[in-house]
């Protein structure tokens, strides 16, 4: 890693939120101090910098703080993937299921050209459901990805399981 900052400790635990049996990885304590939330950005960056990549995507609302970052410390554009009725312009979008129900995500349809190389990037990688769905729709609007990184993985839930054939890198991992 870029700095030898443990991001751990300032990744707080909130039990039982947003429902009971849920324990929380609250990431607004490393937000909030200056050399952790720079050495998580780095972090997300360090396989990336000798990349030939043109964009970064994340979905609203936490990977938006780390996409941006990581797009302008990579000196890449960066393609706001949001929920359904956001955006102004001619989008794509896609459905997908949740636990309960399902969500659609939606992307400007002129977002990339054919063959662009995106990076995926989030603050979570969980059940994998949203990040598939999401490069999925960069997919169809003729994306490539290169890659998915993410700043913490709860490896244990199926989230990579989800997303067979993709490079993911993740820098916390709660087991």
């Amino acid at each position: 890693m870029a700095n030898e900052i443990d991001l751990k400790q300032y990744i707080r635990d909130i039990p039982d939120w947003p429902k009971e049996g849920i324990l929380f990885r609250d990431i607004t304590p490393l937000l909030a101090n200056p050399d952790a939330l720079n050495s998580a950005v780095e972090a997300l960056c360090e396989s990336f910098k000798d990349s030939d990549i043109d964009y970064v995507a994340a979905v609203e609302a936490r990977g938006f703080i780390f996409g941006v970052a990581v797009a302008d410390k990579l000196n890449v554009g960066f393609i706001p993937i949001r929920k359904k009725g956001k955006l102004p312009f001619k989008t794509q979008s896609i459905t997908y299921d949740l636990e309960y129900g399902s969500d659609t995500l939606e992307v400007h349809e002129d977002a990339v050209n054919v063959g662009d190389k995106v990076l995926m990037v989030d603050d979570l990688l969980a059940t994998g459901g949203t990040m598939k769905a999401a490069c999925e729709l960069i997919e169809k609007i003729g994306g490539q990805i290169v890659a998915i990184t993410c700043l913490i993985e709860l490896a244990f839930l199926p989230g990579r399981e989800k997303l067979p054939g993709y490079d993911i890198k993740t820098i916390i991992s709660y087991d």
